[in-house]
């Protein structure tokens, strides 16, 4: 029976994970501080981390690094372009630049100015929905969890309750009728066992998901998402109403009009049953009128 971990050894291989992750550099886009929220001094609204406000282009008294994170530089003798000794830099004395494509402060050290423009996770963020970039509005950037496509604010809630449908009307391969059991969710696109995979492609082993043949994205089993197929339920078509009492009478919607057959609203029938009803009568007086004359 395997020893039971102690909350001293959790912890410590939950630190190993993470330095692990840092090291790598694999951070989700809410961790990033280029994408921290930020409160303006001035206005105080809330916005995406930038050098300044979208509101009123007002700059922050405490500027966060986009590479980094920090507010202050502490260190005496590291990598930091303009020296300041041991006296500590708070403010715009720490800014040493500004991304062009997060709108963020860098701060003046070396390894944040040389390598944080080429690693920016914001370099190519556009919306998928409204196609805003981060210059475009004030909000933070997300990303889809299910096709991974970056999304602003706004609409990243309606995007992702409309992502998990295909654009196919069944879950058939695209190439040979059979059964999707793979997904591509950027394509909404259905793969089959066999081609999923390409001809002449040497493809991992240790791999966990096998790329899309068109776009290269991680696929996904289909079984492992509530996926819909696209469906069509709008037109006349789709509202019909048939009348069981009348022979070929049928009427779309609720609108009251029939279209062949014998159907028709119940208006219509009683102003029709009262227009007979009074030219049957005025007919009964005509015969009247004549049958006196004669004698």
């Amino acid at each position: 029976m395997p020893k039971k971990k102690t909350g001293q050894r959790k912890k410590a291989e939950k630190q190993k994970l993470i330095q692990k992750k840092i090291r790598s550099g694999e951070r989700d886009l809410g961790e990033q501080p280029c994408n921290f929220m930020m409160t303006c001094d001035q206005c105080q609204r809330d916005q995406k981390s930038r050098a300044f406000c979208y509101f009123c282009q007002s700059i922050q008294k405490l500027p966060i690094c986009a590479a980094c994170g920090k507010q202050k530089c502490m260190s005496k003798t590291g990598d930091c372009i303009i020296k300041h000794g041991a006296k500590f830099t708070v403010g715009m004395g720490m800014v040493g630049a500004i991304c062009d494509f997060c709108e963020a402060f860098v701060c003046h050290g070396k390894k944040c100015l040389t390598t944080h423009a080429c690693a920016c996770p914001l370099k190519d963020a556009e919306c998928l929905e409204c196609k805003r970039g981060v210059w475009d509005h004030g909000g933070r950037i997300y990303k889809c969890s299910f096709c991974g496509n970056f999304l602003c604010e706004d609409d990243q809630f309606e995007h992702q309750a409309s992502c998990q449908q295909l654009d196919s009307e069944n879950y058939k391969c695209m190439s040979c009728n059979k059964l999707g059991q793979f997904t591509c969710m950027r394509c909404k696109i259905c793969f089959c066992d066999d081609h999923v995979r390409r001809k002449g492609v040497k493809y991992d082993r240790n791999a966990k998901d096998l790329p899309c043949p068109k776009c290269q994205y991680p696929t996904s089993e289909t079984k492992d998402y509530s996926v819909s197929a696209r469906r069509h339920a709008f037109g006349r078509q789709g509202a019909a109403v048939y009348d069981d009492e009348d022979e070929g009478g049928y009427s779309y919607g609720y609108s009251g009009y029939g279209y062949g057959g014998q159907g028709h609203d119940d208006e219509d029938d009683d102003e029709e049953d009262d227009d007979e009803d009074d030219s049957e009568y005025d007919e009964d007086e005509d015969e009247s009128e004549e049958e006196e004359s004669s004698q």
